[in-house]
C-alpha cells in the first residue's frame, strides 16, 4: 500500500504540472481525490491491514492527500492568473488613440418654437398654466357657450369616454380659460399650452393629436386692437418683420366678434402653386390658418362670475405644429411626429 500511495502521488504531481485550464484541473481532482478516485480506492483497503499498520498508512495517506490538494490549489491560481493575463492582453486599450466624440441631443423643433412663444408671452406679462387632458364636457363645451347639437360636440369629431358624452379627451385648451376665470379675479393674463385631441385624418396639416396654445386676457377696457397687437407682435418676433398675415371675420361660440388669422404659405408664397402643381402644404389656398381669436363672449364672462359690463377680454387659440411648420419651413406636419433622427438633426 505504501508503494501505491507513492505511485498515486507521483502520477498526480506529474499530471497537475501538465494541466493548463480549470476544467483539466477539476478532472484531475475527481480522478485522484474524488469518491471514486485513486486515493479513495487505496483507503478502502485499510481494513486489510493490521492494527499496527493502519495508523501509519492513514497518516501517510493524509499526507499524500494534503500534498495533492496543495499542488491543485497552486495550479488553479496559476491557471486563473494566466487566464486573466490573456484577457487583459486581448482587451488592451491604447490610451493614445483619440476618444470617440459623444453626440449631444437638442430640443425637438416643436419644443424650440413652444419655448420661444412662452418666452415672448411671459415677457408681455402672461402666466403659463396647465390642466387635465381628460376633461369634462361642461368645461370643454358648455361653459364656453357651445350648446348641445353643435358639430364640434359630435362623436365624429370628439373622443368620448362614456355613453352620455360627459367625459372626453379635450379638443382644445380653452377649458383652462374657464378654470382660471372661475378661480381668479381680473386682471387675468394667461397662456395655456398642451396636447389636444380631435378625430382628424392625418395629412400635411392635420393630426388626431396635436398641440394647442390658448391665450386669455381679461381686464377693463380691453379691445380688439389689443388682441391684434399681441398677435402681430408674436408673428413678427417668430417669423421676422417681413411676415405676411391677414385677419378674417369668423364665428366662434365663445367669442364675439371673432376672427381667424392666417399666415402666407411659406412654400408657395401665397400663389397656391409650386412648379405648376397645387401646393401640398396649403392645398392651393396660398395661406395657412394659424389661429382663431376674438373678444370673449359676455355669456362666458358672466358664467364665470365676471361682470361683462365692467370687464372685457380677448382669447386666441393656435396650433403649435402649424406655428413650427412656418418657423422651421417644414412642409408636412407628419414629419414632426415621425421622429426620424435624420430629419430632427437638421434643427
Amino acid at each position: 500500500m505504501k508503494e501505491q500511495l507513492a505511485q498515486i502521488k507521483q502520477q498526480a504531481m506529474e499530471a497537475l504540472q501538465q494541466a493548463q485550464t480549470p476544467a483539466q484541473l477539476e478532472e484531475l481532482r475527481v480522478r485522484f481525490l474524488g469518491k471514486k478516485g485513486a486515493l479513495t480506492a487505496v483507503l478502502k483497503q485499510m481494513g486489510k491491514l493490521s492494527p499496527e499498520e493502519r495508523p501509519v498508512m492513514g497518516q501517510l495517506a493524509n499526507a499524500v492527500r494534503a500534498e495533492i490538494e496543495e499542488m491543485l490549489e497552486k495550479q488553479k491560481a496559476a491557471a486563473h492568473a494566466a487566464a486573466l493575463e490573456a484577457k487583459l492582453a486581448a482587451e488592451a486599450l491604447d490610451v493614445t488613440i483619440p476618444g470617440k466624440s459623444v453626440a449631444l441631443g437638442h430640443a425637438h423643433p416643436m419644443n424650440q418654437v413652444l419655448q420661444q412663444i412662452k418666452d415672448l408671452f411671459v415677457g408681455m406679462g402672461y402666466q403659463i398654466v396647465d390642466g387635465p387632458e381628460v376633461e369634462l364636457a361642461d368645461y370643454n363645451f358648455t361653459k364656453l357657450n357651445i350648446e348641445e347639437g353643435h358639430p364640434s360636440r359630435d362623436r365624429s369629431d370628439t373622443f368620448y369616454f362614456n355613453d352620455d358624452d360627459t367625459v372626453l379627451l379635450r379638443t382644445q385648451t380653452s377649458p383652462m380659460q374657464i378654470r382660471v376665470m372661475e378661480n381668479a379675479k381680473p386682471p387675468i393674463c394667461i397662456l395655456a399650452p398642451g396636447r389636444v385631441y380631435r378625430k382628424d385624418e392625418a395629412d400635411a396639416t392635420h393630426s388626431p393629436m396635436f398641440h394647442q396654445i390658448e391665450g386669455l386676457v381679461i381686464d377693463e377696457h380691453i379691445t380688439m386692437g389689443d388682441l391684434k397687437g399681441a398677435l402681430v407682435t408674436l408673428m413678427k418676433k417668430l417669423y421676422g418683420e417681413e411676415a405676411v398675415m391677414r385677419f378674417r371675420p369668423h364665428h366662434f361660440p365663445f367669442t364675439e366678434p371673432s376672427c381667424e388669422m392666417d399666415m402666407q404659405c411659406h412654400k408657395c408664397h401665397g400663389t397656391g402653386e409650386v412648379d405648376g402643381q397645387v401646393c401640398s402644404t396649403c392645398h392651393g389656398e396660398g395661406w395657412i390658418e394659424l389661429l382663431g381669436a376674438g373678444m370673449v363672449h359676455p355669456k362666458v364672462l358672466e358664467g364665470c362670475g365676471i361682470d361683462p359690463e365692467k370687464y372685457s377680454g380677448f382669447a386666441f387659440g393656435m396650433g403649435l405644429e402649424r406655428m413650427a411648420m412656418r418657423r422651421t419651413r417644414i412642409n408636412d406636419l407628419r414629419l414632426i411626429f415621425d421622429n426620424d433622427v435624420r430629419f430632427l438633426n437638421q434643427f
